[in-house]
Formats: C-alpha cells, structure tokens, sequence
C-alpha cells in the first residue's frame, strides 16, 4: 500500500485482527497514521439513515487528529446514493482535534457522506515558514524547499497546473530577495495550485455513512383525521367521498395540509362490532372499518357506500386544489370475510379445530379481525409482495402519505424493505407509524424507515414530564431518526386531560402540539371540545369507529379560530418548523410551562408559556433569554402577542405574567432587540 491509499478508521473490521492474537508488523505497517473518529450524525455507526428535509442544513462534526505536529487538511463529501459524483467542501477546524462542516441537499432520497483526511505537506511547510521568517530565522535553505515544493508538484500534474506550478518554480530561481519570495510561497493563490497537485499522503477515509432525505412535509404538516362515513346530515344516511368536498375549505381555512382517513376498504359482516364496541351488531349497525375485507373486495378496493373510484379520484383533485393532501390508513389486518382468507389461507395461523385466532391485545378483544402470518411457509414472499402492491396501488392513485397501524406489532425486517423499495421508485412518500409502545421500539421503526410516529406526548401532563420528554426528542439517537407527530387526541385515545378540562383543556394541549413539534395532529370534534368518556376509560362514548356521527362545525363554544390562528403562526415562524431546538426558561411556577425556539437567522425568538391549569388563573415571574440574542440583562427587546398582533417593549431580564384561561391559557411571543 502506497502512502496516499485511503485507510477506513471507524467500524474497522475485528477479525482482520482478532483481540487474541499480537499486532504483526505488516498489520501495524497498514494502519492508520491520520484518525477520524467520533463523527456525528450518525446513528448505530451508520447501520441506519440519519433524517433531514430538503433544503435543510446537514452539519457534521468529527475528531480527526495525527501523530506529530504537521498540519492536516480534512474534507467532506457527500453525494447521492444511486451516483457517483461527489461534492466536496473543507471542514473547519474549531480546536481540540474537531472538525466542522455544513451542507444542504436539493434532492429527495438516499445520499451518503464521508469525511477524508490527510497530511498537507505544503501547509505543514508553509506554517514552518512562516514562523521561522516572523522569528528572524534564516530561511534560504527553507525556501529552496519551497521550490523544489513547487517543481515536484509540477512534476505530478498536466495542463494548465503544471504550467502555472512551474511558472512559480521558475521565478523562485531569479534571486529575488527574502521576503518576495517568502510571500510568494504562502500566498493564498499558491496555496489554491499546491492544494490541487496534493498527493494526499497518508489519506484516511471513514466509511460512507447514509442520510435520507425527505421532502419538508415528513417534517412539518398538521394533520386532520375524519371518518368520510360521518360527513353527513343523518345517521341513518351514509356519508361519501363526496359529501367530504364540503369540508375541504374549512379544514383547509383551519390551517391542515394532510386529510387522513381511517380505511377506506369494504367491512366485513362475520363478527361486526355494534356500537360502542359491542360484540353483535344491530341490523344497520356500519361496523369498524379496521375490519377490512368482504365480498366487495380487500386492502385494494373501496368500501361502496363511500363511492367508486373515480369519486375517490376527484376527491383527492379536489383536496390537492386547496393545499391539502390525503393520507390513508394502511392497517394489516382482516375481517373474516377477507377474499385474502379463502385464496391465501397459507398466509394465517389455523388452530387445530380448524378455526382461525382473531387478534387480542389484553384486555382488549378484536373478534372482528384476524391477522396475517408473515413467516408462514405459504407468505414468504407472497404475502409481502402483495402487501407493497397495495400500498403501490395506492401510491398510483395520488396517496404519498400513509398512517400504518400499529407497525410494531409487524416485523421490522418487512417495513424496512418495503418501505426502502416504495421509496425507492416514489421518494416522496411518507409513512407514519402509529405505534404507541417502548422507546427503543419506536426509535427503531424510525430507524428502518418510518417519517415519523406518534408519540408520548398525549400522556405527558406536569412541567416536568413536557420539560423531560421534550429534550429527550432533542438529543441523539431520537433527534437523528425519530420525527414526533403530536396527535392531541385519536379515536382510540381520548385523554383524561379532557374529559373535565373544558374549554381551555382543548386549548392547552393544542398549544403544546403546535409549538412543541412541526408535526402534529387532531381527530375531528377535537375543534368542538367532545370530551364524552366511558367511564373510567381514555375511551370515547358513543366511538365512531361504531358508528356514524354526524356533526355540527359550526356549534358554539369551538375553538376553531385559535386552532387556524396556532396553525398560521406556525407556517409564518421557520422556529417552529421542527421540534428541534427547544429550550426551556425559568418560570416561577410550577403549573406553566415556558420555552422558546430560535429563528433560522438567530435574531428573534419565539416564546411560550403555557398554563397547565384550565381551572384557575395562573401567575409567574419569567427570565427573558437575553442571552441568547447576544444581549445584557438590562437591554430593551421588543415583543409580539403572535395571537393577536398586540406589541410592547420589554426592559431587563425578569418579566411577569399572568393567565387567564377563561381568555387564553397561553402566551406566544415573539422577542426581537431593538
């Protein structure tokens, strides 16, 4: 191996060198001189993807360092997965060995990076150099150095580099005095050639670590869940993808940009759940649509009181002309009636009497519903081919963004293969796991390819539970692979937060969701404050996941203008397009919470302060982060009710605050100097 050889120096492979056996001298003769190590972003030394958006800066970090004193010059690359052209800059040097780069991608998919390092001879010398010529040392010896610098550099180029190498070689011979000579040496323009012809001596390459890259929706979007079922004047009528143009311009003026539906497939009659979850359904009774299949059709087909599949066509049209995209819901599961269970039955489990296991997630039931087997000798890889066609089908019928259920309760090694290859021909697709389970869990199904996930969120109520949760999203590994969609409420969960908490209950979580991520969400009648429990249960009465509810927009007491107010104050604040960045402040007072995001450009924050008392009106002296806009603790900021437009002058450090949740129990801000 030549000197200028890249070496690999992280993930290097153990067995070329068993931690049993001595250190030959060939094996010591092959490692590294030049170490990088410690490079960030990365998550599980580069077994997954990092997460970003188009557009947003990738910064990567690293620790490179060599033996003796000579100067290092240290790159990063990055190109597409599916090319081989690479873009480079130099990464700066910040001190104690690291090393810093940023970029930004344009386009969608998987791309790579990889940091190279090496030894600079020239800039070795030149740092000699000039420190020799500073200090009055004779330097005629070091400057024939430079010249012979020159000429091999020459020597091992072509073109229009040789020439110029040579041309400076040259006039170095004509006896110019000292000082010329030692400035044309160093001059930055040299500096630039000698870069070019550089042999790389003793070049280091860490490995190619993967960043996928998403489209900014996968990161910012508010979602809005209906049943197309519901959008109806009566109960005994069934809505239809038609009915639902209706609400497209207020669901829009609302501020979403993502319309989900729950499945959209024919409703199995075997074992129909009646309303509120019972186990016999009364003659009408509509049935849940996660029991999906029937003699109508499967996970491909369209249930038919919703309409046909040109309605469906229109509707999406239709959406797409007011901003707003449909998501669907791909949950694998079965009815009974399935066609699926008659042409594939080697795709499920049977038990010995012949019958089938319907599924069960003590203490809760779903005798509507069976699940596939995916290791069954008959489904691999039948069954998981057909499922990535209906998830293809659907993609071809204008849906990029799907809300799976309950992936983890599927294997990973499936979602990471269906969703790289869907991915792979539609980069723009977005895939969301609902997925309420333990942390390393849903960590990992971001890891393999989920945009985003739902969350904890919904359960976490104190200070300290919002304060603790928040910044634990902020840190590796979760900030590099998990994307939080703060869904307020689902039909399966309706918070306990809730049921007694009225109006500003509503209120409360709405503006942790919206300030707290870029993604977030609400099932329809959340902007109407239904809060109706079972009791004792997260559970809503009367669940229409059972049955057709039919609503009235417009009742009073919704809170329909603050959620389109929440939503434009997000869109016209880039600070609040992640749920990177958050930091909390001081508020005397346990029942609020107060944090703040930075503008992209650093001169303005955006402030909230959230009461977490619906019932009472709530004080606190707070600390303007003065700080952290380079201010002393007596300057005067200039803030911004972004609820209303109201504005004001703020002097010193410590404010006070007052919240009336009979008003508003929030506070957003902007703060910006003077």
């Amino acid at each position: 191996m030549t000197r200028n050889e890249p070496f690999v120096t992280e993930r290097m492979a153990a067995a070329d060198n068993p931690a049993d056996d001595p250190l030959t001298l060939a094996q010591a003769l092959l490692l590294p001189r030049v170490v990088i190590e410690n490079t960030t972003p990365v998550i599980d030394a580069g077994l997954y993807a990092v997460k970003t958006e188009v557009g947003r800066t990738v910064t990567v970090g690293s620790t490179v360092y060599a033996d003796g004193h000579d100067v290092l010059a240290v790159t990063l690359n990055w190109r597409q997965a599916h090319s081989r052209r690479w873009r480079s800059i130099s990464m700066t040097f910040l001190g104690n060995d690291r090393w810093e780069g940023s970029f930004s991608i344009n386009e969608m998919g998987r791309h790579l990076f990889v940091i190279e390092a090496w030894i600079d001879g020239y800039a070795t010398y030149c740092h000699d150099l000039e420190k020799k010529f500073a200090a009055g040392v004779d330097v005629e010896l070091e400057l024939e150095e430079g010249r012979l610098h020159l000429e091999h550099a020459a020597e091992r180029s072509a073109g229009p580099l040789r020439e110029e190498l040579a041309g400076l070689a040259r006039r170095l011979r004509k006896g110019l005095p000292v000082a010329p000579r030692v400035e044309m040496l160093v001059a930055s323009e040299t500096r630039v050639l000698m870069a070019q012809a550089d042999p790389r001596s003793y070049l280091s390459r860490s490995p190619e670590f993967p960043l996928d890259v998403e489209r900014e929706r996968a990161a910012f979007a508010s979602w809005y869940e209906l049943f197309p079922r519901s959008i109806t004047d009566d109960p005994q009528r069934h809505g239809t993808f038609n009915d639902v143009h209706a609400r497209l311009p207020m669901i829009r003026d609302m501020g979403f940009d993502v319309l989900y539906f729950p499945p959209i497939h024919p409703i199995g009659s075997k074992f129909r759940k009646g309303r509120n979850n019972a186990l016999s359904a009364e003659p009408g009774d509509p049935g849940s649509p996660y029991a999906i299949g029937s003699a109508d059709g499967g996970h491909d087909a369209i249930h038919p009181q919703l309409g046909s599949r040109e309605d469906f066509r229109r509707l999406v049209a239709a959406a797409a002309d007011h901003g707003l995209e449909i998501a669907l819901d791909f949950a694998i599961q079965c009815s009974q009636d399935h066609p699926w269970l008659t042409e594939h039955p080697g795709w499920f489990s049977w038990r010995p009497d012949g019958s089938i296991r319907y599924a069960e997630n003590p203490p809760k039931k779903y005798q509507d519903i069976v699940n596939v087997d995916f290791y069954a000798a008959d489904a691999v890889p039948s069954l998981w081919l057909a499922l990535r066609d209906v998830v293809e089908g659907w993609v071809q019928e204008g849906v990029k963004q799907f809300r799976v259920d309950n992936p983890h309760t599927k294997p990973l090694p499936f979602w990471q293969w269906l969703i790289a290859d869907i991915r792979s021909r539609h980069p723009e697709v977005i895939f969301l796991a609902e997925a309420f389970t333990k942390p390393a869990m849903m960590a990992r199904l971001g890891k393999v390819g989920y945009s985003q996930s739902y969350t904890y969120f919904t359960w976490r109520n104190t200070k300290a539970e919002i304060q603790e949760y928040f910044e634990t999203l902020n840190q590796p590994p979760w900030s590099l692979c998990y994307r939080p969609n703060f869904f307020v409420n689902t039909p399966d969960i309706n918070p306990f937060f809730l049921h007694q908490s009225g109006r500003a209950g509503f209120l409360i979580r709405a503006a942790l969701a919206t300030m707290g991520s870029g993604l977030w969400g609400m099932y329809s009648g959340f902007e109407l404050c239904e809060a109706a429990p079972i009791p004792g249960k997260e559970e809503y009465l009367d669940s229409e996941k059972y049955q057709i509810r039919p609503r009235d927009f417009t009742q009073p007491g919704n809170i329909i203008a603050e959620i389109a107010q929440l939503n434009r104050i997000r869109r016209q604040q880039p600070a609040l397009h992640s749920h990177l960045g958050v930091r909390f402040y001081n508020a005397w007072n346990d029942n609020i919470v107060y944090f703040g995001k930075p503008s992209p450009d650093g001169e303005s924050f955006v402030l909230v302060a959230v009461s977490l008392d619906p019932h009472n009106a709530q004080e606190a002296h707070f600390e303007l982060p003065l700080w952290e806009l380079g201010l002393d603790d007596n300057a005067v900021t200039r803030g911004e009710d972004l609820m209303n437009g109201h504005r004001w002058e703020w002097y010193g450090k410590t404010q006070w605050m007052r919240i009336e949740p009979w008003h508003l129990p929030f506070g957003i801000w902007r703060l910006d100097k003077v």
